[in-house]
């Protein structure tokens, strides 16, 4: 709910301050969640750690978008496409081992422990290495567009989350209708403030831009492939019986398409530019379809599911840098914030309508049945939803290359225009 006001906060009081604040912040949240007496103080905890991490994300892409040149923006977004699916994937195997293993006699507790000396090293590193932007002007808050967002994304995002496991009540369809008149005043006010002089928010021109809309549309759909992590660590541990540890090092072939795309990507996007999108989520698609294809067919883990699982994630490593790539040279330096917490919300959205929507294909399918097939032709459901979401944003990708291309062809050269003037 906050990444869009992490965002903006970057880009009033400095990108730099606001890291460390939220990353201290992720440090004290990880340690509450970690000695917490209570489920109350966890889930307490877990929201400051989503508040602390809404401060933090948006400024990573946005000094990215500032302290490099256009050139080398491809090539460092790619590196940082490349850490950011590494580390989600070491966070699944090492997640496994620390449950699995108990150290220092510790369960649960030692995921959210661990963050303490990774977040003093991060911490620290910033305090050394990050460079300080400050801001020309420093205009307030817009807290009642921070308000108004807030209770938007929220009322989206709650009921996808909570829905399924409470059986889809009336409240659930109610918050989102609500939202659709939330969307309208929020627009309404942020309109408003910026023809009285005020400082939105949200710049509402930066949608006018049909790449940055469309850039936004695809990493929606994109990120909706986070049904994949949840059901297939579900059809491992529950349908196969595979330990924690096992279900981790289970993702490994993924995790080695991940890399070869990741290490591709800023080559293949200098030869092709956002052609690189289309062959992404044409990757992706194959793969889930290659690997539930196998699943329909009765076979369980083999050559023919990691073929499936390598090239999704060939798909996701060419996908990860792209897509937020698309939306940031869209916009000028000093929106580099606000727009790396729009793509950073819209991407945590997708991941939300991913779990909740797809993943219910995957219970509904599962229903009460038990058994490796039972969970395997469930798994397989999923799969085939994702891939027929990375289809759409396959065919939304070619549009927009195939437009950008025909306006290339409408514009006159430079020097017929320099001529002219």
């Amino acid at each position: 709910m906050f990444l869009i006001t992490g965002g903006r906060l970057g880009d009033l009081y400095g990108r730099k301050r606001m890291f460390m604040t939220g990353m201290a912040g992720f440090i004290i949240a990880s340690a509450i969640c970690g000695f917490a007496p209570n489920g109350t103080i966890l889930i307490l905890g877990r929201i400051l750690q989503g508040a602390a991490a809404a401060a933090m994300a948006p400024q990573v892409l946005a000094t990215i978008r500032n302290i490099f040149s256009v050139a080398e923006q491809p090539r460092v977004i790619g590196l940082y496409g490349s850490v950011f699916g590494f580390a989600s994937i070491v966070g699944q195997l090492f997640g496994g081992a620390l449950i699995t293993l108990h150290p220092l006699g510790l369960t649960w507790q030692s995921i959210f422990l661990i963050n303490i000396p990774i977040g003093a090293v991060a911490l620290l590193g910033a305090m050394r290495f990050l460079p300080e932007a400050r801001p020309l002007s420093r205009p307030k808050i817009d807290l009642m567009g921070v308000f108004l967002l807030s209770l938007l994304l929220g009322s989206i995002i709650y009921p996808l989350t909570r829905g399924r496991e409470a059986g889809w009540p009336a409240w659930t369809f109610i918050s989102f209708a609500t939202s659709i008149p939330l969307l309208a005043l929020f627009i309404w006010f942020e309109g408003w403030l910026a023809k009285v002089g005020g400082s939105p928010l949200v710049d509402l021109k930066l949608f006018k831009n049909r790449t940055f809309v469309a850039g936004l549309a695809m990493a929606f759909l994109f990120y909706c492939i986070s049904v994949f992590f949840l059901t297939f660590g579900i059809y491992l541990q529950s349908g196969l019986g595979w330990t924690s540890l096992a279900s981790g090092i289970g993702i490994l072939p993924f995790a080695l398409g991940f890399f070869v795309g990741t290490l591709r990507s800023a080559k293949l996007y200098a030869r092709i530019g956002n052609h690189i999108l289309s062959i992404g989520f044409g990757l992706l698609a194959s793969g889930f379809a290659i690997t539930a294809g196998a699943l329909h067919a009765g076979f369980g883990p083999g050559i023919i599911f990691y073929v499936g699982l390598v090239c999704a994630g060939v798909g996701q490593g060419l996908l990860q840098p792209s897509t937020v790539r698309i939306v940031l040279t869209e916009v000028e330096p000093e929106q580099a914030g606000l727009a790396a917490g729009v793509v950073t919300s819209i991407l945590q959205v997708g991941a939300a309508v991913g779990v909740a929507a797809v993943g219910s294909v995957f219970f509904t399918v599962l229903g009460q049945q038990t058994g490796a097939g039972a969970y395997g032709n469930a798994f397989a459901s999923a799969l085939a939803v994702a891939a027929v979401l990375q289809v759409l944003g396959m065919l939304l990708a070619t549009k927009m290359n195939h437009r950008r291309r025909a306006q290339a062809k409408i514009a006159p050269p430079a020097d017929v225009i320099q001529s002219s003037e």
